[in-house]
């Protein structure tokens, strides 16, 4: 498995129709919503005072990870900063 570090930015356009709007949103939180449960969206974070968030996605590799980022409604929305992790010489296991 490997890990990312996954920042999205989200920009909707003021003019996209509100029903359009809507029902994006709510798509784009049932899709996030199964990625969490099966395990591939491993920690979702809002950033106080901003339409973004921190996410960290747990996947087989960055070709998946593309798949699902590009499978978020959202996503023509978005500008995303993606870093792949790899744990710290340092780090003490729990």
């Amino acid at each position: 498995m490997a890990l990312f570090h996954v920042r999205m930015d989200v920009k909707i356009p003021h003019d996209l129709d509100p029903e359009v709007r809507a029902e994006t949103v709510a798509r784009e939180k049932a899709y996030s919503q199964e990625l969490q449960r099966s395990g591939k969206w491993k920690e979702l974070w809002r950033i106080v005072g901003q339409y973004s968030n921190i996410s960290i996605f747990d996947v087989e590799s960055a070709d998946e990870l593309h798949e699902l980022l590009q499978g978020l409604p959202l996503f023509p929305y978005m500008d995303m900063e993606v870093m792949a992790l790899t744990r710290h010489p340092s780090r003490i296991d729990d």
